[in-house]
């Protein structure tokens, strides 16, 4: 629950793997769900090296055996295994005199020079408008008119007089400004929080979302989902919840629940009875309208949610969208009225 929580936005992930205890079920799981959270690079750092006198062998037996299960997950980019020593910061910042057989990078260099720079998605453009942003008596009379969309881009690339798409309203209109607190932007990217100006004034509130002509997300109340599950009470299929993705929440019924993932096999069982607290797991959702998105790993704001306990407000769930059938096809072409 809390790795969840605390990864949801990271581009790099550390296991820690104690030398003596070697893989166990934590391991699985975490390295899982950091598979499962879409994080591009991997750091398995096994300490307490100085506990098993530097073992070269123990080592090799532990990078083997989490080796056997990363091709099951098939969603890091880079996978690191550094042998370490915390207690006294043996290949943590500098090169250990007690492992002279481990040849590789310390922690901490890699850290630095990890290449993040390509993770992010900037080919489709997403931008969930967040509030309507128009301001209250302003002291330059040229803002009495001004209207601009407030948020934060979910991927892409913005450029003034670039055509985009209002959805779910379909409209097709042009950018006519892109403004940030120190003045207008030619162009803006994420994850840049900014103002978009239209051409057209366009009926858009909170939850709609502006994106590029090319590369169109789907549009479904009808959703696929893997979940991990964070409350002591269990999942069962028929609950209903507030679901909360991107800016905008709806009530959601869970309609089915298609299978738990077995940390110890990590393969999926399908119809569980139930999710229980830290289970991950397939569902089916069914939201009261349908919403705007992306598969999680095309894009990790657009394709994630949260599942809200409708009463006490508590996060119950982190949700991670399948990928949709179909595009979504606009209503309309052009600016109507």
């Amino acid at each position: 629950r809390n790795m969840v929580t605390g990864a949801s936005t990271a581009n790099l992930s550390i296991v820690l793997v104690d030398a003596r205890q070697g893989v166990i079920e934590q391991t699985r799981r975490h390295t899982f769900i950091a598979a499962l959270l879409g994080i591009p690079h991997l750091v398995i750092a096994v300490n307490k090296m100085d506990l098993v006198d530097w073992s070269e062998e123990r080592y090799t037996e532990i990078r083997d055996e989490i080796e056997d299960f990363l091709p099951k997950l098939g969603a890091f980019r880079d996978v690191k295994f550094i042998p370490m020593s915390a207690l006294n910061g043996d290949n943590v910042v500098e090169h250990s005199k007690a492992c002279k057989w481990h040849g590789g990078t310390t922690l901490l260099d890699h850290l630095e020079t990890v290449h993040i720079a390509s993770d992010r998605n900037l080919n489709s453009f997403r931008f969930p408008v967040q509030w309507v942003n128009r301001p209250n008596n302003p002291t330059d009379r040229q803002l009495h008119d001004f209207r601009g969309l407030s948020g934060q881009i979910a991927s892409g690339i913005v450029r003034k007089g670039q055509e985009v798409v209002v959805l779910p309203a379909g409209i097709k209109t042009k950018v006519a400004d892109i403004w940030t607190y120190g003045g207008s932007l030619d162009e803006a990217f994420c994850p840049q929080s900014v103002t978009v100006c239209l051409e057209h004034d366009i009926d858009i509130s909170r939850g709609d979302m502006l994106v590029g002509l090319e590369n169109l997300p789907g549009r479904s109340a009808d959703l696929h989902a893997q979940i991990c599950w964070m409350h002591s009470r269990p999942l069962q299929a028929g609950k209903k919840y507030f679901l909360k993705h991107a800016t905008q929440t709806v009530q959601a019924i869970v309609s089915k629940l298609e299978s738990r993932i077995n940390m110890t096999t990590l393969e999926p069982e399908p119809e569980p009875a139930a999710l229980a607290i830290n289970d991950i797991g397939a569902v089916r959702l069914k939201t009261a309208k349908p919403i705007v998105f992306d598969g999680y790993t095309t894009n990790r704001l657009t394709g994630s949610f949260i599942l809200i306990e409708q009463g006490t407000n508590a996060t119950v769930a982190a949700g991670m969208l399948s990928a949709p059938t179909e595009a979504v096809k606009p209503e309309y072409t052009d600016f109507a009225i």
